[in-house]
């Protein structure tokens, strides 16, 4: 069986799991047209039965049928609507020692009509099942619109978390070290998450992590934000001392942001920084590296920024926040349809 792979360069963008799945198989295929189908099964330990199954296939549809589909979620026309679910959570939270009982009158003047077994039911698919959970609740929302942060706030039923209405309300700092790159030097990475939109701004830069540059960081943030018309009023950092040094907080307080930090050693208070940081490792850093080598930071950025533009701008999250929404999907709902914003993509290099 001889199968023809595409031999065409692939553009340097997300590598996502279907995308893995996808090449596997076709490799499979050529490998059993290289030499023999037990062979090819055995290298690559998967039964004849599933090898036959993509054969066939690939062989009425073409490679492109070889990719997995997505399933989309069933259609269940008696589960509760959405915008009860939220008025049931928001009673929960806003009356945290009330049970699923006490609770139906106060859903009834709000013209929900449940029984308390579908209450308690909505109530332990949102981790607000006990009492203790929807004080947490209550307490973290509190957190989050008043910075009075308690101890049941940060052992809440979510995790601690930061909040913010608006875009560029809050926008989480943090510093990433990339690598040592051969006669380069060292290379960090300056991170800008807004925690609202969780649009993403980023910088490489090779030296020391200092005050210096994350003061003129929070400037060249402060620029982008405002080509998308954002204001940015607070930043959330740790501790470190890029962050806490005289020259980072000087530059904050002549700016006239709010400036926010998070507990010593609780990286989880600034998780939403974090787990981009791990995406951007995951999907652009490990994936660059093993692909070629860089000898000038320019050439880095410019396939870094590349990938930022199509994080902010394409590429769908499906966390519980996002619900599979982009950045820019996020950005244009606070917005009015006249003043949506339609990017295209400019890749900006770092600062040398």
């Amino acid at each position: 069986m001889k199968l023809l792979v595409p031999t065409k360069e692939l553009e340097h963008t997300t590598v996502t799991l279907e995308e893995i799945i996808y090449h596997r198989r076709v490799r499979v295929l050529d490998h059993a047209g290289q030499t023999t189908i037990a062979e090819a099964c055995r290298v690559f330990g998967v039964s004849r039965t599933t090898f036959y199954r993509w054969a066939e296939r690939a062989r009425r549809y073409g490679l492109a049928a070889l990719m997995p589909k997505g399933r989309r979620a069933p259609a269940m026309p008696n589960a509760t609507a959405p915008h009860v679910i939220e008025i049931v959570l928001a009673e929960a939270v806003a009356r945290p020692t009330l049970g699923a009982r006490r609770l139906l009158e106060h859903l009834a003047e709000r013209d929900v009509i449940l029984s308390a077994s579908g209450v308690q039911k909505l109530l332990n698919r949102h981790q607000l099942g006990r009492r203790a959970q929807r004080v947490a609740a209550l307490a973290q929302i509190t957190a989050a619109g008043t910075g009075l942060v308690t101890q049941a706030a940060k052992d809440g039923p979510f995790g601690f978390c930061h909040f913010a209405a608006r875009p560029g309300d809050l926008v989480a700092l943090d510093s990433f070290y990339v690598g040592k790159l051969k006669g380069v030097g060292t290379v960090w990475q300056l991170t800008a998450v807004d925690t609202t939109t969780r649009w993403a701004i980023c910088r490489l830069f090779v030296g020391d992590k200092t005050a210096d540059a994350a003061a003129d960081f929070v400037d060249h943030v402060l620029a982008r934000l405002h080509d998308i018309g954002v204001e940015l009023r607070g930043v959330l950092t740790d501790n470190g001392p890029e962050f806490v040094g005289r020259v980072f907080q000087d530059h904050i307080t002549h700016l006239g942001l709010t400036h926010h930090r998070i507990p010593p050693r609780s990286p989880n208070h600034n998780a939403v920084c974090e787990r981009f940081q791990g995406t951007a490792l995951q999907e652009f850093h490990r994936p660059a590296f093993h692909r070629q080598r860089f000898d000038r930071l320019d050439e880095l950025d410019t396939q870094f920024q590349g990938w930022l533009d199509r994080y902010n701008t394409r590429r769908r999250n499906h966390g519980a926040y996002m619900r599979g929404r982009t950045p820019l999907d996020v950005l244009n709902s606070h917005r009015q349809p006249n003043q949506r914003v339609h990017l295209s993509p400019q890749p900006v290099r770092s600062k040398h």
